[in-house]
């Protein structure tokens, strides 16, 4: 194998990829940064000012030490590797996010350290580590051009000889163009020079940064760190060191391999030996950052809700001064989501030149840089109603609004707050930082004449430190010398615990022994390093707790993977109802929005395609756990529980760590001296040599070991290869397929972060039109699909159950997708809904216009609004009004934001079935939409709008009562109108009559109604859906009898319409007498001229799609048919199916179950049918007899044959039986509501049936010697064999609560 084959065939399987150098080049001199104007061009744009004069010319106002300069990569090692191509744009960019700084010997000059990565297309991801230091500036042509910037900066700005920050302009975000960390320049006026920030050639030396990086493909974080500070001591140390600087990149290149799984591994850096160990293949992948960090620096209770906000996939924004903590924290909340993956937009360094990425319009989580003393407030998102933001240095976060917790939320942080607290960080987090006081010395020059008392103070300070060690300038010196530039929030904890005194870590080269042949440094590395696991242990028990039977929910519907991705988009992967069912009540909320999120979305695909393909390594170390589970627990399924339970592998976790760290398994060959032309690279004090590419782009030609190992892997996958090739899919096409069908419903999984032209802005634009046209298509379908129940399940989509919790995540996600709709291209943002603001400038205009429009004209006579009005049955119709339905919700007082009424506006919209028509109306306002938006915003897309508008239109097809059931205690008007037969009916009465509403949530007393107007309008809190109304009426007066056709109830907000019928007399000596009926209502359509522009709608929600009515059976109308004897049984069956079937849906979702039991229909009216069978009602010359006249009969005779003791022989529960039936006639007889004889038999067969005495009742009924007078022979309830199958079918009835709505049993006293 020749040399480079060597090099690039072990590479998947190298430590490291690259090494990098960057800085600046001498050769070009100093270039102002293009990505700095850039940015500035586009903060321009932002703002709306002329971007070509805002970034023409270079920027005087700055200091030139503070300006941004162009930074190169210098040199990178080797030059390509194969499957891990170097991107010299994207590693430039991040090594140096802010360009290159220009120092003086009077500024502090501290080496910093942070990490980024880069997720390619696929979303694979390569780690970069960098150690940033300062090295003098030797080249004169660079000092006198810094001289001259000077001198025209001072020309420009005379003032600036004073004191002052640089002065930032107008820009929120500015922070991010500063080309200096003003965290790391010392604040008091003493340490500068004379001219304070100034610089001259003459006095003053000038040093500049320069990036050392090393790229890998897997963050072992701490590793590189040690090797990177080490590589820099060999620079600064006075003595040169053992080997030259290429035999130690060469080593790390190309000689040390990654540990293998469940080993560690030991490799030498410049002085002392760096460890670093991997997880085995049943343990939790590598996640190398420090969490204890993270739970540091937010506090536990907040780290919980950031990490509940990345489940729900909102948008993250983190915001520090330190790229370190930047990555530290969205390192960790991402390794906390084992077994999920982010799937979205994921930069933890944002650079400058990315910013216009804060305005994409789909989930992130990035970070930005903010600069010293920039107030959050001055920091203008483009969006905010979905945005939790991070402020790290603060430790606080900004959590969006009205999200569901995350299950068990305060037992999880009882159980974290105690891991932490036994490795002695405080669960609470962010102690406020202690001022240091500044030294006298010059923080440049660092003494290091008497170490051991400097290195006392600095660790004194550093364990009164309440943030772990962020010391000002001169202190970080003293403990890097001692520390050998070791990560300094270690030492706190260190030095307490082990008590080793500093002046012995001194003597021994910086590392000293710690307990057990370990440096502290080791020590305190594998304390972080089992504090991570465990941390980790505590969440990823969490979900696999909360997901334990996924598997039984996964629908494996394909033949194979190619049939599978084929039809991906419209495969139903996932039986999310049942899943939700069989869970435990407080989890739901926040199951029923994270099975929606793309994370989950994958996760399924995963283990789907796992049948046909190696599992993917997170979801094989997951089902490995949850099979683990099943051996130790064996729990039914059925059996969920909402008990917390704790992770019990805590212990185990931490000493698989601790035994690979104190065993090593294996150690990399010892650096060693090269074959190199003698004399180049001459060893130079503080200065980073030029290295010797001809020996570094090369690795070792021997086949050594482990390079022979991966060629056998190599070998063993290829035949693997050749042997699945006989699948159909060519390999090309299949991994397009794969990308293709991984990336459904991502709109854009990364930003290219090297070519930032223009044109491609305008490109990832678009790309966000598309994915947000896409998301809004799969959306709607989803809803529609979910909603339409039967029909869907007859076009083969899946299960017909919507339950209301689920509804209820779907139109909260569709509020979210119209927010990022609508704040995507904003040109300023107002507020934190950019909907709602959009609104509000629609309202102010149209406001504005109809001010006018009724000066300029003279009031008119509305005569067509009022014809309309006449023609639709007594009910004026409602005009739909984008500016009325907002003034319904201005009027809440419960709602208190802008995001809330955007959200709350949404969903009355859709109730009224108007959404699309309101937002076309909104949109319509070509003028407004431009003023408030860019041009490449999606609202300014014709086509995509239109479609957009088209999808939400599909939405009309569905009933929603999504505003009705969210708001609940808000006042609503309601409009009822009573509408009398005219003709067979004095449509006058002298009655009084009243009426009473009742709802779901509630009713609403007696209304008295002002006589003859038949019409009224009341305020009451809302009552939901409508059930029933009473209706009565005082029969005082000659004409006090009254035939109503029925009762029209509007809600006046949502323009929903229920019909009441009645169809029957209201009066003394009429009918059955009844003085007042409960009249059961269901959902009127609306008029055909009030439809109009909404499209069409699903039949009743009383009657399920499918089924042919049954009103000639039983309703009340149809007495003139008489239903068959089958009929009636079936419809008998069909009622108690229907309650049967209500019982068996979650307790939220159930509706109303009076109309079951007394519409339409329902069991009453069944069982009426039941009774009326054969029954003699009319008779010759006297008034018609009702069923209820059998039932007093029967009761008079047991009573009196009780009396006479003819009772006494029958047995005991019998006997209590026919005194319970004796007692409810009595009660509803003697009840002081006037209701008629109907109303009465209504009431008892409701009574029995809650009481469970139905059955015991009806032998009775049919052993009564009345019945043979009043039945015919054929009667039904003469026929033992069909009332005993009658008492079967109502048997099944107890195993349920029926419970009565107050409105059915008023006034009965029991």
């Amino acid at each position: 194998m020749s040399g480079t084959n060597a090099a690039s065939g072990a590479a998947p399987c190298r430590f490291a990829h690259y090494f990098v150098i960057c800085g600046i080049d001498t050769e070009t001199g100093l270039e102002p940064d293009e990505l700095a104007a850039l940015y500035q061009w586009l903060e321009a744009d932002r703002q709306g000012r002329d971007p070509d004069t805002a970034a023409a010319g270079e920027n005087f106002e700055q200091s030139p030490l503070k300006r941004t300069f162009k930074s190169k990569v210098l040199a990178h090692y080797p030059e390509n590797v194969e499957w891990n191509p170097f991107d010299q744009d994207a590693v430039n960019m991040l090594c140096m996010p802010k360009g290159l700084s220009f120092r003086t010997q009077a500024d502090s000059r501290e080496p910093q350290f942070h990490s980024f990565l880069i997720t390619r297309e696929d979303g694979s991801r390569t780690y970069g580590f960098v150690h940033t230091f300062y090295e003098e500036v030797t080249s004169p042509q660079i000092c006198s051009a810094m001289q001259t910037l000077y001198q025209m900066h001072q020309a420009e700005n005379p003032s600036s000889a004073t004191p002052s920050s640089s002065s930032s302009s107008s820009s929120s975000m500015d922070s991010l163009a500063s080309s200096l960390d003003e965290a790391d320049s010392p604040s008091s006026s003493s340490c500068r020079s004379a001219a304070c920030g100034g610089y001259d050639a003459s006095r003053d030396t000038l040093y500049v940064s320069k990036a050392l990086c090393l790229i890998t493909p897997m963050p072992f974080m701490h590793a590189c760190r040690r090797f990177l500070s080490q590589v820099h001591r060999a620079v600064a140390a006075a003595a040169p060191p053992p080997l030259p600087l290429e035999s130690y990149v060469h080593n790390i290149l190309y000689e040390v391999p990654l540990p293998p799984p469940g080993r560690s591994l030991k490799f030498h850096g410049v002085y002392e030996p760096i460890v670093c160990q991997r997880p085995g293949p049943g343990e939790l992948p590598l996640a190398d950052f420090p969490l204890g960090q993270t739970f540091t620096l937010l506090g536990v209770e907040n780290l919980v809700q950031l990490f509940n906000c990345t489940l729900l996939e909102m948008q993250i924004l983190l915001y520090s001064q330190d790229y370190q903590r930047l990555m530290t924290v969205a390192e960790g909340i991402t390794t906390l989501l084992f077994p999920f993956q982010w799937q979205h937009v994921y930069v933890p360094i944002l650079p400058a030149s990315l910013l216009h990425f804060l305005d994409a319009p789909v989930p992130y989580l990035m970070g930005l840089q903010s600069k010293e003393g920039t107030d959050r407030s001055k920091l203008e998102l483009p969006q905010e109603a979905n945005l939790c933001f991070v402020d790290i240095d603060n430790h606080c976060i900004e959590l969006p609004e009205d999200f569901p917790q995350f299950p068990n939320k305060p037992e999880l942080i009882q159980e974290l707050s105690e891991v932490l607290l036994r490795y002695g960080i405080s669960p609470v987090g962010g102690a406020p930082p202690t001022s240091v006081p500044t030294s006298t010395t010059t923080p440049g020059s660092v003494s290091t004449r008497h170490p051991g008392l400097k290195s006392q103070q600095a660790l004194r300070e550093l364990e009164d430190d309440g943030r772990n060690g962020n010391l000002g300038g001169e202190q970080l010196a003293v403990l890097d010398l001692l520390q050998g530039n070791a990560t300094l929030e270690r030492l706190q904890a260190l030095a307490k615990r082990t008590g080793v005194r500093v002046e012995a870590l001194r003597g021994v080269g910086g590392e000293g022994e710690a307990q057990g042949g370990r440096t502290a440094v080791e020590e305190e590395e594998l304390r972080n390093a089992k504090l991570n696991v465990q941390l980790r242990e505590v969440f990823a028990s969490r979900f696999t707790t909360m997901f334990a039977d996924y598997e039984a929910f996964v629908i494996q519907s394909a033949p194979d993977l190619e049939s599978w991705l084929t039809n991906r988009e419209q495969m139903h992967n996932f039986d999310k109802a049942s899943f939700l069912s069989d869970q435990p009540e407080p989890y739901l909320p926040f199951l029923s929005h994270f099975i929606e999120t793309q994370m989950f979305a994958t996760f399924i695909d995963n283990k789907i395609m796992s049948q046909w393909e190696e599992k993917e390594p997170l979801l094989r170390v997951f089902d490995g756990r949850i099979n683990k589970a099943r051996l130790y627990n064996v729990r039914a399924p059925s059996l969920r529980s909402s008990n917390y339970q704790r992770c019990t592998i805590l212990k185990e976790s931490a000493q698989a760590i601790e035994q690979r760290l104190l065993k090593i398994d294996h150690t990399a060959i010892h650096p060693h001296l090269l074959d190199m032309k003698i004399g180049q690279g001459k060893y130079e004090q503080g200065f980073f040599p030029k290295l010797q590419s001809d020996v570094l782009s090369v690795g070792p030609t021997n086949n050594n070991r482990w390079s022979n190992r991966t060629a056998t892997a190599q070998r063993r996958k290829d035949r693997h290869r050749q042997q699945t090739e006989h699948l159909t899919l060519d390999n090309d096409l299949k991994e397009k397929y794969m990308q293709e069908a991984r990336s459904l419903g991502k709109n854009l999984r990364q930003p290219k972060l090297s070519d930032l032209s223009p044109a491609v802005i305008a490109q990832t634009n678009w790309k966000f039109v598309e994915g947000l046209l896409k998301e809004c298509r799969m959306k709607t379908k989803r809803m529609l699909v979910e909603k339409m129940g039967r029909e869907a399940v007859e076009l083969g989509h899946g299960e017909a159950n919507i339950t209301g919790l689920e509804e209820n995540t779907l139109i909260a996600s569709l509020c979210d997708l119209l927010e990022r709709i609508w704040s995507h291209g904003l040109q300023v943002k107002q507020g934190k809904s950019a909907l709602w603001s959009h609104l509000l400038h629609y309202q102010a205009r149209e406001e504005k216009l109809e001010q006018q429009q009724q000066q300029a004209e003279s009031p008119v006579s509305n005569g067509p609004e009022r014809r309309k009005s006449e023609s639709s049955i007594g009910m004026p119709s409602l005009r739909a009004s984008v500016i009325q339905d907002m003034r319904h919700i201005q009027s809440m007082g419960a709602i208190k934001t802008d995001v809330g009424r955007a959200r709350a506006w949404i969903r009355l919209s859709l109730e009224k079935k108007l959404l699309s028509q309101h937002l076309k109306q909104l949109l319509s306002r070509q003028a407004l939409t431009k003023k408030l938006y860019k041009r490449y915003a999606f609202l300014r897309c014709e086509e995509e709008k239109e479609q957009f508008l088209f999808h939400l239109l599909s939405l009309n097809t569905v009933d929603y009562f999504c505003f009705t059931s969210v708001f609940t205690t808000i006042m609503i008007p309601y409009r009822a109108v009573i509408i009398p037969i005219k003709k067979l009916s004095n449509a006058m009465t002298t009655s009084n009559p009243w009426v009473c509403v009742s709802g779901e949530l509630g009713d609403s007393g007696v209304r008295q109604i002002t006589k003859n107007v038949l019409e009224m309008t009341f305020d009451c809190q809302n009552l939901g859906k409508l059930t029933t109304v009473q209706l009565g009426h005082d029969n005082s007066g000659l004409l006090a009898k009254w035939l109503v056709d029925c009762v029209m109830v509007r809600n006046e907000i949502t323009g929903h319409t229920y019909k009441f019928p009645c169809g029957r007399w209201l009066g003394k000596g009429v009918d059955d007498g009844s003085l007042e009926r409960v009249l059961i209502g269901e959902l009127a359509l609306p008029n055909a001229d009030e439809d109009c522009g909404r499209g069409c709608r699903t039949p009743d929600m009383q009657h399920s799609p499918g089924q042919t009515r049954r009103s000639s059976i039983t309703s009340m109308g149809g007495r003139g048919y008489k239903p068959t004897s089958a009929q009636i049984q079936e419809a008998i069956g069909e009622a108690v199916n229907i309650i049967c079937k209500h019982f068996h849906k979650p307790e939220k979702e159930r509706g109303s179950l009076t109309i079951l039991l007394c519409g339409e229909v329902g069991l009453v009216g069944a069982l009426e049918q039941f009774f009326h069978n054969g029954f003699k009602s009319a008779r010759l010359f006297q008034k018609t007899v009702f069923v209820w006249d059998f039932v007093e009969k029967a009761v008079a005779y047991m009573e009196s044959a009780d009396q006479m003791g003819d009772m006494q022989e029958t047995a005991e529960p019998l006997g209590l039986t026919c005194v319970s039936l004796c007692h409810y006639v009595s009660a509803i007889n003697s009840s002081p509501r006037n209701i008629g004889k109907d109303g009465k038999f209504q009431l008892l067969v409701c009574l029995g049936a809650r009481d469970r005495l139905l059955i015991q009742w009806l032998p009775l009924l049919v052993e009564c010697p009345v019945i043979q007078r009043m039945y015919e022979e054929s009667a039904l309830l003469r026929d033992r064999t069909t009332v005993n199958a009658l008492i079967a079918v109502l048997q099944t009835l107890h195993d349920f609560p029926i419970t009565l709505e107050a409105s059915l049993v008023k006034g009965i006293d029991l």
